[in-house]
């Protein structure tokens, strides 16, 4: 129930009559009176004094309370680096390290005691040392690399107003304090968030590139602060006499509200409008003057510097589980040498002579010294942990990202950007990816929208030539013409008339004159070489709309009625179709926050009719060319349709644009531009002439015309929904030709200028799906509210035709609004986005009330979102329908290739969109999302109980058909299998879609049947979710993510995308037309949907494969080698002395043995690309973890143990009964190990390149130069028993090199055998695929093709055979209730209520469906001419509706201009209650 304006007026007073006392004056812009001063709390609110003369004392008091603007970034000063950077190493928790550099630090520390130590205390703390400085090393170089830019940015200069000098001096950022007055001018930027109070533009304007906050490199304005519109030329900080009072600082970059108090206590409120935010950059404007609301870490910008993102991978997880594993293995080998020492002690009969008592003469007990034991046992089986394993995993990350970055097939000319990898610890996530959840608009499709159909008053233009237009005609964005034009604009006759004080057009490196703003952009390196035009909207598919002939003889007639309005023939609301039609094309002109250039002046704002300004200022002039061309008569009729004079007669009025209710996706580019932004270009060449308005004699603008070139405009809107509309009214000559805060010009089709009192204007934004402006009609005086909004919303909001007393009115009312939803439903079911066009007229009593209501929400603090919402939402009740339009927004070429590569991978896509359901649903059909036989449900519902009945019959029924798939094929009595082993289950399971609406979607989450829910989607190949809030989107995410267990990417290219690209373990965003913010809170960033495509399947892969793999073998390496000093253990009494020299065993971990594995992990590729392209099946590989799991942990494991066991036991019985020395005996043993790692190595890589050859030969060969060496000279440095020329001997007996032959070859024998039996005798299709790649290339492809083939042919035989008669489950759908039929519903309850439901359900098959499933009754369509739109008892999809229950008829489902692709229902049948 919508209430009306009187009825909120009380209401308001209500609410308000503690903050306000008063009605503000008309005359003032000041909005209330406070009875009493207000007392401040700083708590809660910040209050800012003006740093002058009058305030000084009080801005003293109040601003040591707020951050100076220095900034500071760095950690560490000289003096806390070593003591914070070590805290800091061991309290970093978001690294896994830090368990690691805890660990290793308390082992050293038991070294030191001597009762436990095993080796020189010093040489335990080497390793940990080693990573600590490496890591000190690092972060002293990136604190250093912060405070070089802290300097450089605090010591910018600014200029800032000094009460003392009364002017404003040079300071550095650093200086400026809360309060400051700073003033800037242009291609400055911004030192702090600044309050605009100054502009040098006449509307009291600031253009802003906002590139270094958000990405955007397009234009955005600011607005000073009603009451500070009109001053003089310059601004005067002394006679600023208010405080300001507003929130405190937050991180929201968007939102912001306060008000300024003035001296009488009277208030002006303000929003993010008037806040210039810090790094951002002046364009445009020559001066502009603020004060510091904000400083240095308060400033908006530095609390959204949040640093890097962190998010902890799979396998990362996976390791840390593993990690414990070896904590315990190591603490069993601990546990079995202490007790193998005390029952060795325990054999002595007395004290054995080696053992030492303490300073007491005592000796400590067998007990004590088992422990004793256990803790040197742990210093000398430390290395199980793989201490070098953390920083070998970044290195390889870091390697990783490197070769992404370089990969040219994920580069994009056309935007001249690559891929963006902004968390650098999850590439290998991107192999593991389960569900995608994806958005749709911009991310499936272009995101560029073109005008395609229309209904005005129920009367649909199919706009034939229009769409054989887009079906034939190519995009030609680089069209060089339209390129040149655009860029260089050569308009000679408007240079010739131009009025001699214009300025030049303003570059970048120039000022702007301050009674003009001019826009350009320069363009970067890289589209300069593309051959894609760079700027938005401009290429001739786009713009060149084609009118219907009939909608444009209908525009000609109603454009002429028009000019015969006058404040005194108004009249009450026709229904007329050629008022209508005005109205209809006024609002698609007007009703945006479009902003208007030319060409002949690139990126300036027209504020002035082009033809207008161009003649100049006198209209003398104009008579004499009239007098020239015997046209005076036509003067008089120029000067009463002179829309300026109109226009100022009638007086300006306040325009406030409500920023914190706008989408923050302003985009605008012009001219030069490369930014990816909606501008269009467009000339001014629609269809002819119109007939002339007097009998032969030629119009005003026929002779300006053949004067006066007409101008080329640029039209930069906030959407491309807006471009499109904007240029369909264009091309029906209702021409946007200027815009300003105040006023919005738009030439009619037989040339006169409008110009309507812009009074105000209410953005668009996710809750109210619409946006409206209030303007004053030049003609006719009146207050018109025009309102486009999204269609499930307008129509809510329409009048009721029962108030009009009228029958045959509200008969006419009644018929064009079925008639509308009829359309409206046609164009959702073609894949057209859909808006409706609505008006409303105030009168004059009602639109004061209004806007005192909206000047108070506007200076409300507490709560202004809410009063700015409820103000806009009393407004737009009771509109007036004028039409709807149809805009095309096609796919992104290789999407369709992308989803079903995707979908072979594996890979589950839901859709998660808040577009219609029709149009989502025939978008899914377009990209191969859907196929047309798959079986597709769709639940709408409002009810929780019938929610609930719908899930347990489709679950029921989809597990039957399930069931049956699994028993199906039987040779006496066993189930045959119906794939091949590449295949995967799902093969056999029916092909299931669910399509489900945001409403349903609340009932899901409410009724806690989310359960229900997932299990049903466990058997859907993919689901979309429509109507869909962001809050929704990312409750889904999570919801599959958390229940379920699976790892999940979410893609999406706008700021509704945010939430769910944040709670998805893989967050990509695109960076495309919608602007930053996705791409700002992305994991990565991608300019294509089609880039997503090898972005898993390859690199993906890779990553994967190679880092999982190579975390096993640090494990089998670390494992493997300690196990030797165990086995040692038997041997030596338990004792914990080693056969391996202290330096050798460091130097083994960190030097030896670590740059393979590096290698191994960055180079390595198991499949070459072009298979993993060609097989997307392979991908499943990593999604069933098969590199790195448990199974594949213990059995590296087990091999480690056997290996250290031949490892050391052939050398122990070679060297049996000898009388070597103990290092003697060790460096063969040191020597096989290394060999032995470093060929199992070997045994791992897949990729053999001159890089990894050399790697394995250095390593070896540095192992053998740096034993000599330390060998050689080591005499004496690890008495009693030195390693002195221990290797040099062992390399002149033959018994070495035959140890090193026969022990590595037996060691590595069971690995080997073991793979080849696999490959020999294995069915994996990563084998098979390795496979592949070693064949020539024409053999491969043949070899792939036929792989494709079988798989094919399995895939459709799985596909049929488990239903007889190949029949199909239908297509669910489900209508909407009232309450009283669920109350009728309720008592008509039978004895099951699953049976009460299941008893009103009918499930219907395809015609050609000869046999049904179980539960198949009938068949239930009926043409789309007998529905209108949906009453409350029924459920319209696409243009079928549906009887009551249990009343069905066939009949063909058909519309008109439905797509070659056909409609949601084709071929598929549909389950009603």
């Amino acid at each position: 129930m919508t209430l009306s304006v009187d009825s909120s007026w009380f209401r308001w007073q209500g609410r308000t009559k503690d903050s306000f006392s008063q009605t503000p004056s008309e005359s003032t812009p000041l909005l209330s009176v406070a009875k009493e001063r207000q007392s401040y709390n700083l708590s809660q609110q910040r209050i800012v004094f003006p740093n002058n003369k009058t305030f000084h004392q009080d801005w003293a008091k109040v601003s040591k309370f707020y951050s100076g603007n220095r900034i500071h970034t760095t950690k560490y000063t000289l003096f806390n680096f070593l003591p914070r950077n070590l805290l800091e190493q061991f309290h970093r928790y978001e690294q896994l390290h830090r368990f690691a550099n805890l660990y290793f630090v308390a082992i050293a520390v038991l070294n030191f005691f001597p009762v436990v130590n095993a080796f020189q205390p010093a040489v335990g703390l080497i390793p940990i040392c080693i990573i600590m400085v490496v890591t000190a090393l690092k972060d002293a170089w990136e604190d250093l690399r912060r405070y070089k830019s802290d300097k450089i940015i605090n010591n910018q200069h600014c200029f800032i107003y000094n009460r003392k000098e009364q002017d404003y001096v040079q300071k550095h950022w650093k200086d400026v304090r809360v309060g400051d007055f700073v003033q800037l001018q242009c291609n400055e930027i911004i030192p702090a968030d600044i309050l605009l109070l100054f502009s040098s533009d006449p509307s009291g304007v600031c253009h802003l590139e906002t590139a270094n906050l958000d990405g955007e490199t397009n234009l955005k304005q600011r607005r000073v602060v009603k009451g500070f519109l009109h001053q003089e030329s310059r601004f005067e900080p002394e006679l600023f006499q208010n405080k300001i009072v507003c929130e405190k600082p937050n991180n929201n970059l968007s939102k912001f509200k306060g008000y300024m108090e003035h001296p009488d206590q009277t208030r002006t409120g303000f929003n993010s409008e008037s806040l210039l935010l810090r790094g951002c950059t002046i364009r445009n404007t020559e001066v502009v003057v603020g004060i510091v609301i904000y400083a240095g870490h308060e400033t908006k910008a530095m609390l959204n510097n949040s640093g890097p993102r962190y998010k902890r991978s799979k396998i990362e997880r996976r390791m840390n589980i593993d990690i414990f594993f070896c904590v315990g293995i190591l603490f069993f080998m601990c546990l079995i040498g202490a007790i193998g020492h005390g029952l060795w002690k325990g054999k002595f009969s007395g004290l054995p002579p080696f053992d030492v008592p303490d300073a007491n003469g005592n000796f400590p007990s067998i007990a004590l010294q088992g422990f004793y034991m256990f803790l040197t046992m742990i210093i000398l089986l430390q290395i199980l942990i793989p201490i070098s394993l953390y920083v070998s995993i970044e290195l390889v990350k870091l390697g990783q990202v490197f070769f992404l970055h370089n990969d040219i097939d994920l580069y994009d000319e056309e935007t001249d950007l690559s891929i963006q990898c902004r968390a650098l610890n999850i590439t290998e996530d991107l192999g593991q990816i389960q569900y995608i959840f994806s958005d749709k608009t911009g991310t499936l499709t272009e995101n560029k929208m073109v005008f395609r159909r229309c209904t005005i008053m129920g009367n649909e233009f199919s706009h034939q030539e229009n769409a054989k237009r887009l079906e034939t005609q190519k995009e030609l964005d680089s069209d060089d013409e339209d390129w040149t034009k655009c860029q260089y604009g050569a308009f000679p006759g408007l240079s010739t008339l131009r009025h001699t004080g214009s300025a030049k057009p303003l570059r970048r490196s120039q000022s702007a004159r301050a009674h003009f703003q001019y826009h350009t952009r320069h363009r970067s390196m890289g589209r300069c070489n593309s051959t894609q035009s760079p700027v938005a909207f401009s290429s001739t598919i786009e713009k060149d709309v084609t009118p219907d002939q009939g909608l444009l003889t209908k525009v000609k007639d109603a454009a002429l009625k028009l000019e015969t309005l006058t404040p005194h023939k108004v009249t009450k609301p026709s229904f007329t179709t050629g008022s209508s039609i005005t109205d209809f094309f006024l609002a698609l002109a007007i009703c945006n926050s479009v902003m208007v250039s030319t060409t002949t002046e690139p990126r300036q704002r027209v504020t002035i009719p082009p033809q207008i300004r161009s003649l100049g200022t006198s209209l003398e002039k104009i008579h004499q060319l009239f007098q020239r061309l015997k046209l005076s008569s036509l003067s008089q009729s120029f000067s009463s349709s002179a829309p300026s004079d109109l226009g100022e007669s009638l007086g300006p009025n306040p325009t406030t644009v409500d920023s914190d209710e706008q989408d923050d996706l302003s985009t605008q580019s012009c001219g030069d531009s490369t930014d990816v932004g909606y501008q269009s270009c467009s000339r001014e060449d629609g269809p002819a002439k119109q007939e002339p308005l007097g009998a032969g004699r030629p119009s005003l603008e026929d002779v300006l015309d053949a004067v006066i070139p007409e101008p080329e405009f640029c039209y930069e809107a906030e959407s491309p929904d807006e471009a499109a509309l904007v240029h369909a009214a264009r091309a029906y000559n209702f021409t946007l030709v200027s815009r300003t805060p105040e006023q919005v010009t738009v030439r009619l089709p037989q040339g006169t200028l409008l110009t309507f009192d812009l009074l105000y204007t209410l953005g668009f934004d996710s809750v109210r799906k619409r946006m409206s402006v209030i303007v004053r009609h030049p003609l006719t005086a009146e207050i018109i509210v025009y309102t486009k909004g999204a269609d499930s919303v307008i129509m809510d909001l329409l009048e009721d035709p029962a108030k009009d007393k009228d029958p045959v009115a509200e008969k006419k009312l009644r018929k064009i609004r079925a008639k509308t939803q009829k359309h409206l439903d046609w164009y959702a079911r073609d894949g057209l986005r859909t808006l409706c066009i609505a008006k409303k007229v105030l009168n004059e009593d009602d639109f004061q009330r209004w806007a005192n209501f909206r000047h108070e929400a506007e200076a409300s603090l507490d709560n202004q979102d809410e009063l700015l919402m409820e103000t806009a939402q009393h407004l737009e009740t009771q509109l007036t329908l004028l039409g709807a339009t149809g805009i095309e927004d096609r796919l992104q070429e290789g999407v369709p290739d992308t989803i079903t590569a995707l979908r072979e991978a594996g890979v589950q896509i839901w859709v998660l969109t808040g577009d219609k359901q029709e149009t989502a649903v025939n978008i899914a059909h377009s990209c191969k999302l859907l196929e047309q036989r798959d079986m597709v449900y769709t639940i709408n519902t409002e009810s929780q109980e019938t929610c609930e009945s719908i899930l347990n019959c489709a679950l029921e029924e989809v597990k039957r058909c399930y069931d049956m798939s699994k028993t199906e094929h039987k040779f006496f009595g066993i189930p045959l299998p119906c794939q091949a082993p590449s295949s995967t289950m799902e093969a056999a399971v029916p092909d299931i879609g669910l399509v489900i609406d945001g409403k349903t979607l609340n009932i899901i989450f409410q009724g806690n049947l989310e359960k229900k829910f997932l299990e049903l989607t466990k058997y859907c190949r993919s689901v979309l979710c429509c109507r869909s809030t962001p809050l929704q989107k990312s409750m889904v995410v999570k919801l599959v993510r958390d229940k379920l267990k699976v790892m999940t990417l979410a893609i999406g290219d706008g700021a509704n995308d945010v939430s769910m690209i944040q709670a998805a373990d893989i967050g990509i965003g695109i960076s495309g037309q919608e602007g930053m913010q996705a791409v700002m809170s992305s994991d990565f960033a991608i300019t294509r949907f089609k880039h997503l495509k090898k972005l898993l399947l390859v690199h993906g892969h890779w990553c994967y494969s190679r880092l999982a793999r190579m975390v096993v073998y640090y494990f089998y390496k670390n494992v493997s080698y300690v196990n030797l000093l165990f086995w040692y253990q038997f041997f030596c009494g338990f004792s914990g002395t080693t056969m391996i020299d202290y330096w050798q065993m460091i130097f083994f971990n960190l030097f030896f043995t670590s740059l393979p594995p590096l290698v191994f992990g960055i180079l390595d590729k198991d499949i070459s690309a072009e298979t993993l392209l060609a097989l997307p099946e392979l991908y499943r590989s990593g999604q069933n973890s098969k590199f790195y799991k448990m199974s594949t942990f213990w059995i590296a494991m087990m091999d480690a143990f056997y290996q250290s066991l031949i490892c050391f036991f052939i050398p122990y019985l070679t060297y049996k009964d000898s009388d070597i020395g103990v290092f003697t005996f060790g460096t063969p043993i040191n020597t096989i190990s290394l060999i032995t790692i470093l060929l199992h190595q070997a045994m791992e890589m897949k990729t053999w390149t001159f890089i990894h050859w050399s790697v394995l030969v250095a390593s070896f060969l540095l192992y053998f130069v740096v034993s000599l060496v330390y060998n050689a000279i080591c005499v004496t440095c690890n008495s009693p028993t030195n390693p002195y020329w221990i290797m040099e001997k062992q390399l002149s007996d033959p018994t070495f090199y035959l140890l090193c032959f026969v022990t590595p070859v037996a060691a590595l024998l069971p690995r080997y055998f073991f793979l080849a039996l696999q490959g020999t005798l294995g069915q994996s299709p990563i084998l098979e695929a390795q496979k592949l790649d070693k064949l020539p290339k024409e053999k491969k492809d043949l070899a792939i093709q036929e792989w494709r083939r079988q798989k094919e042919r399995l895939s459709t035989a799985c596909r049929v055979a488990p239903f007889p008669g190949n029949a199909r489950l239908g297509h669910l759908q489900v209508p909407h209730f009232t309450e009283q039929e669920l109350r009728d519903s309720s008592i008509k309850e039978s004895s099951s209520p699953m049976k009460r439901h299941v008893g009103d359900w009918v499930l219907n098959r395809d015609k050609s469906s000869p046999l049904p499933c179980p539960g198949y009754v009938g068949h239930n369509q009926r043409s789309p001419s007998s529905s209108a739109r949906p009453s409350p008892d029924e459920h319209l999809l696409g243009p079928s509706g549906y009887k009551a229950f249990g009343m069905f008829t066939d009949s063909q489902t058909g519309s008109p201009g439905a797509s070659s692709r056909g409609s949601h229902k084709r071929s598929q049948s549909s389950l009603t209650i």
